[in-house]
């Protein structure tokens, strides 16, 4: 994970109306009314606010720590691409001064216009193909560049680093630390070779349901794209689908159709569907770790850090250990 110098001063967390209003007019130039509203965010803070012209804006201050300047401006670009091809994302405004960054009293933040919508919790069969066609044009803007400063979704680099991390948290018993690094690098060992450093382009890298929002009269909108990464553009589709593999050929039919009018999909890629459900297992017990690092508690799970917990998750892994290794039976049938 690339990270920066921690929020020394405590900024961050002391973040109020006066603060936020004040710096958003100064890098705006314009004027806001006392709308101040804070939006959910597990990791940023975030915040709606009003201009005195009316125009709604979404502004999010970056946790210290957590990414570099350089890993939030490679976010920007690709979002910034993707609206030049009018694909329907939510991209950081330009500032008067110029870029979309913004660094003031050790703080990092954006401005985004305001873009209302809801989530889909079951997805018609052409609601379907429109995800395929928009992830389709999605990751052909995505093959176009690289994003140098951000993380790449290969089991040897990023999972590892992971893995390392909670190896020396606190966060894990020491002496369930040998059985959570044996199913950890089992698991890397194995899905390793699977992984060709070529085939990795820009994704969203955390494209789930709660990240999709369907604006009535207009299309879905991707939203969040903190986690984007450079890793194969079969991340960006096995978390959407309503069940395993196995479960859910009707309708990963139907998304590779639409998805293949913009861009062909290698269907040999759905083999690590598996292997990539593991990786995100360790990844995010790395996310809360962090917040637990950060703030001293994470309020993503109940139970976090117990004994209880860690037991689950090592099973968890060994039994997907397993199940990779067994493989799909039926994954024929799509390849």
């Amino acid at each position: 994970m690339a990270v920066q110098q921690k929020d020394k001063a405590g900024g961050f967390q002391e973040l109020g109306p006066d603060k936020v209003l004040n710096l958003v007019e100064k890098a705006m130039g314009v004027r806001c009314n006392n709308l101040f509203r804070p939006l959910n965010s597990y990791i940023n803070r975030v915040f709606e606010i009003e201009t005195r012209e009316g125009v709604r804006l979404v502004v999010k201050f970056y946790r210290p720590g957590r990414w570099t300047k350089e890993a939030i401006l490679d976010e920007h670009r690709f979002l910034l691409d993707l609206a030049g091809q009018e694909i329907p994302v939510v991209a950081p405004l330009m500032l008067p001064g110029g870029g979309t960054l913004v660094e003031s009293d050790n703080l990092l933040f954006s401005v985004f216009k305001k873009c209302g919508g809801r989530s889909v919790d079951e997805f018609t069969e052409d609601q379907w193909l429109q995800l395929g066609r928009l992830l389709g044009r999605v990751h052909k803007v995505g093959e176009a560049a690289k994003a140098k400063h951000r993380i790449v979704m290969e089991p040897r680099r990023s999972t590892l680093d992971q893995l390392n991390y909670l190896l020396q948290s606190p966060c894990v018993a020491e002496d369930l630390k040998k059985p959570l690094k044996e199913a950890g690098l089992g698991i890397i060992a194995d899905i390793g070779p699977l992984f060709p450093a070529s085939g990795m382009i820009r994704i969203h890298g955390d494209c789930h349901f709660s990240n999709v929002i369907f604006r009535p009269g207009e299309s879905f909108y991707l939203i969040d794209f903190d986690d984007m990464a450079m890793g194969p553009p079969v991340q960006d589709i096995w978390m959407l689908l309503p069940g395993e593999v196995d479960e859910a050929f009707v309708e990963l039919d139907l998304f590779l159709e639409g998805y293949e009018t913009f861009r062909p999909f290698d269907r040999r890629t759905l083999k690590l569907i598996e292997p990539l459900r593991a990786m995100r297992y360790i990844h995010y017990m790395a996310w809360c770790a962090h917040q637990v690092a950060e703030d001293g508690l994470t309020r993503a799970i109940d139970g976090f850090g117990s004994r209880e917990y860690w037991q689950k998750e090592i099973a968890d892994l060994v039994d997907q250990r397993e199940r990779i290794a067994k493989g799909s039976r039926s994954l024929g049938n799509v390849l």
